[in-house]
């Protein structure tokens, strides 16, 4: 994603990028998605495979959204049939889909250059400055680690069957987490700073 990234040490500096760009994929339009898609694409083989894995997963909920924007879009009916789809309603599907499959490819980026330790250290860094106005950051930084945790691991199949033979009880976890936080350098500014002026770039296309 960029050539500053392996001096990246904070783990605070992908986290804010991530967040920065699934943000902006919901405002750009077809051009500056397939910029966004084609710079996935290179970031290597290990984010590509964590992609198809996730988009795999999500392949239900990809088709479902697709259909019904496909047939509940307003437009013009693209075939002469009664079963057909609006010309509206198929771009408007494309659009949505790439955009939720991009998060996916975000999110496969995020976690192939986090680990599960890394992660829950930048976000509790991230979201420090929400103690400020009374958020409970600790709490919220290790639930969102959880969920985190969940998208990137397939549970097994047939898991559900033993979630309510449990009766949603809790599960015992560690007491104590450590966190492993190293200083913020120049290296970290300029390479968010970067991946900022690349969104905005990707911002201004059609």
């Amino acid at each position: 994603m960029c050539i500053l990234e392996p001096y990246v040490r904070h783990p605070a500096a992908p986290l804010l990028a991530w967040l920065a760009a699934t943000i902006a994929v919901q405002f750009v339009g077809w051009a500056g998605l397939l910029v966004l898609a084609g710079a996935l694409v290179l970031a290597g083989t290990a984010v590509r495979r964590r992609w198809w894995c996730l988009v795999r997963r999500a392949r239900w909920l990809l088709l479902t959204l697709g259909l019904i924007l496909a047939y509940a879009t307003p437009g013009e009916a693209l075939i002469d049939a009664v079963w057909s789809p609006t010309d509206a309603g198929i771009e408007a599907a494309g659009l949505h889909g790439l955009r939720l499959g991009l998060m996916l490819g975000l999110l496969a980026w995020l976690f192939e250059r986090l680990d599960r330790t890394r992660l829950v250290a930048g976000l509790w860094a991230a979201a420090q400055p929400g103690k400020a106005f009374g958020v409970a950051a600790d709490r919220a930084v290790v639930r969102l680690a959880l969920v985190f945790d969940y998208l990137e691991k397939e549970p097994p199949r047939g898991s559900w069957r033993q979630v309510l033979q449990d009766h949603g009880g809790d599960r015992e976890g560690p007491e104590v987490i450590r966190l492993d936080l190293p200083p913020w350098n120049s290296a970290d500014s300029r390479w968010l700073a970067g991946c900022g002026l690349l969104l905005l770039a990707v911002a201004v296309l059609p």
